[in-house]
């Protein structure tokens, strides 16, 4: 069997490391496990035996919660929806990183770009690398946790060529209105192919606080992230993939080569890491009130609010570092012109550091299950960049104030309208002018007619930091540009009952930025339109399951932007209980496709993909195996990935970097509630 060194290899890996990170988490969960009857699917209740019997003599608001069944819930930052943690079985075999339309450069950890077109989310200055953002922790996505239970998650996946990523996050209650929660995550992979290894470190910290009266709330996030990246140029032709003498793809020639230097590590390299804290507080004026339970052993605090003030502070650090140890004059052709000798290398290093400031005043309409919040502000921010090259280094400080506001309704309970704006607006600075506009609105109508939504987003941008200012120890480059401006108008249908949702997505995009042919920054002057369409239906008969995602993409034709017309993923399984509902399985086979197109190309110079359009993708579908199931709180999975290699080439993600070979993944999650 072809697969079998494969299979034998991965599964010595893993009977290793495994055991290693089992024993750790067994040593942190034993304390609590002495009261566990079982570890219960998060959200569950869970019974416990010998809990002592509490006086309750004396009034005191956290009985309740001390003795209650386990609870554990999250939010967002800035929401009060009430979410619980996934424990879904369907896709959990798939690339947590690759979600949706998502494709890395062959290799776990290598830099993201997506056949669904997003533009970059921004507002005022920024540094502008974000290639490896879906790897990252970031404070505005962070999960505010509430659980009456110290919970612990462990989360480990292993595949081929040393394929891992390892996730432990843990989270306790201090007080029944303080949480803390902290996690760590680490990716590393020496990939199938040449001097391409990825070692990432990211972890972040949450806490959210409310006092016992309910006037004052404060929730903190920190954050740091750090990403490093052996760059190896892609592949020298794609033609090595069609013979049988480069079965081995490590023995297939790569642009940045350089044996002299290492044969396992490249002389180029990319280094991005960050720092941020966030801080947003608010303290709220209104009528209070205590209610007790029925034999008044337990009281709890209601709030009627009013009016409010509210401060966010933000604090940010930013580095992105590229390093050739071994610079080859042709590397550089076409970028700028030099002849290195033996003892020089190229050095280019970019810093961003901000603290930003907003002071906002809060208003709140309605009942607490129908409430309206709106609130007003001033803002004020100091950036400074910084482009060291070896030997100097030149830096720009910017002052800017900006007015912000929002107003906001959530649907808490079935039926009920949700809609929410915010804008906010550069006054001063060079920013001056940049502006973000969004507005949004929906219900969820009937069972049978499910949700419907809408909004509207207007930005208008300044060209990144790193798009107007290049310098290395040889070349450098400022530019200048006009602000972008992107129009957004969208709008989705969600039915549970049918299994369906559908979306239309439309942008207007004017002056919009890119990377040239040349790999150089650029903008594209004259206004275009790319209308989306998505769609996701699942079918379901007994224990069989079809889910199909497909999307299409209709851009103006000259506008410089690389995606597929269209694009599917679908995924058949089997998906039961067995053994009298103590296992739950979902077996089958997942395929994804896209039309052919010319892709983005990756630039390592610049750390961003850009528009080509000479070379054309056209892949095979991608097909993976897999054998997802759930045991109480305990989910693992095994799977055989890009099994179309069999039969056909390895899928081209951008020219010159394919994907992986076929090769065996397998993980596991484990959720442990003491």
């Amino acid at each position: 069997c072809p697969l079998y060194p494969m299979i034998r290899k991965t599964l010595h890996f893993a009977a290793i490391k495994t055991r290693l990170l089992l024993l750790y988490f067994i040593c942190i969960s034993s304390s609590g496990s002495a009261q566990q009857v079982s570890q219960p699917v998060p959200g569950a209740p869970v019974t416990l035996q010998n809990t002592p019997q509490r006086d309750t003599a004396n009034k005191t608001n956290t009985a309740q919660w001390r003795s209650e069944q386990a609870r554990i819930t999250f939010r967002k930052l800035h929401s009060k929806r009430s979410n619980v943690p996934d424990t879904q079985i369907h896709s959990f075999h798939r690339r947590p990183f690759q979600m949706g339309w998502n494709r890395d450069l062959g290799n776990l950890g290598s830099p993201i770009t997506s056949l669904l077109f997003r533009p970059e989310h921004r507002v005022g200055p920024t540094l502008g690398y974000h290639t490896f953002d879906p790897y990252r922790f970031q404070t505005d996505s962070l999960n505010f946790y509430n659980t009456n239970r110290p919970y612990s998650v462990f989360t480990y996946q292993l595949g081929s060529r040393a394929e891992q990523m390892a996730r432990l996050l843990h989270t306790q209650n201090i007080q029944p209105d303080w949480n803390v929660a902290v996690q760590y995550r680490k990716i590393s992979s020496q990939g199938n192919y040449k001097v391409q290894r990825t070692n990432h470190d990211m972890g972040s910290l949450t806490s959210g606080y409310k006092s016992k009266n309910k006037h004052y709330e404060l929730n903190l996030a920190l954050v740091y992230n750090k990403i490093q990246n052996d760059e190896n140029g892609g592949i020298v032709s794609d033609s090595f993939l069609t013979l049988e003498s480069f079965d081995d793809r490590r023995t297939i020639p790569v642009r940045f080569q350089n044996d002299a230097y290492s044969n396992r590590r490249s002389s180029v390299t990319t280094l991005q890491r960050d720092f941020t804290a966030l801080l947003v507080h608010r303290y709220i004026f209104g009528r209070s009130d205590t209610l007790y339970n029925e034999d008044s052993t337990h009281f709890t605090h209601t709030l009627t609010p009013r009016v409010g003030v509210s401060h966010r502070f933000q604090f940010s650090t930013e580095k992105y570092q590229f390093k050739d140890l071994r610079p080859d004059s042709l590397r550089y052709t076409g970028f700028f012109e030099q002849n290195f000798g033996s003892e020089d290398s190229v050095f280019t290093e970019q810093k961003w550091f901000y603290v930003d400031n907003a002071l906002m005043l809060n208003g709140y309409l309605g009942k607490e299950e129908r409430q309206v919040t709106f609130a007003a502000g001033l803002g004020n921010r100091i950036d400074q960049f910084r482009t060291a090259y070896g030997n100097g280094s030149s830096r720009e400080q910017i002052i800017s104030n900006y007015l912000v506001g929002e107003l906001k309704k959530e649907a808490l309970s079935a039926g009920q309208w949700f809609y929410d704006a915010s804008a906010k607006f550069f006054v001063t600075g060079t920013a001056a002018g940049s502006l973000l506009l969004q507005a949004r609105a929906g219900k969820h109508i009937s069972r049978r007619m499910g949700s419907l939504s809408a909004g509207f987003e207007q930005r208008v941008n300044q060209a990144p930091y790193s798009y107007q200012v290049y310098q290395n120890n040889y070349h450098s480059f400022r530019k200048d540009f006009n602000k972008e401006t992107i129009t957004l108008l969208y709008a989705t249908i969600q039915n549970d009952p049918l299994k369906l949702d559908l979306g239309i997505k439309n942008y207007l995009i004017a002056n919009y930025f890119f990377l040239n042919g040349n790999q150089r920054p650029d903008q594209y002057a004259d206004a275009f339109n790319l209308t989306q369409l998505w769609l996701k239906k699942t079918f379901s008969w007994r224990i069989w399951v079809l889910e199909n995602d497909l999307l299409y993409q209709q851009p103006t034709r000259n506008a410089p932007i690389n995606l597929p017309a269209v694009a599917g993923r679908h995924q058949l399984s089997i998906e039961t209980h067995l053994f009298g509902n103590a296992l739950k399985i979902a077996t089958g086979i997942d395929a994804r496709w896209h039309s052919s197109y010319a892709s983005a190309g990756y630039s390592p110079f610049f750390g961003r993909f850009y528009f080509q359009d000479t070379y054309r993708v056209n892949n095979a579908p991608e097909m993976a195996l897999f054998f997802n199931f759930r045991i109480k709180s305990f989910r693992a999975y095994v799977m055989g990935d890009q099994l179309q290699t069999f039969f056909a080439r390895n899928v081209i993600n951008a020219p010159g970097y394919p994907a992986q070979d076929a090769m065996i993944r397998f993980g596991f999650n484990w959720v442990l509630v003491n």
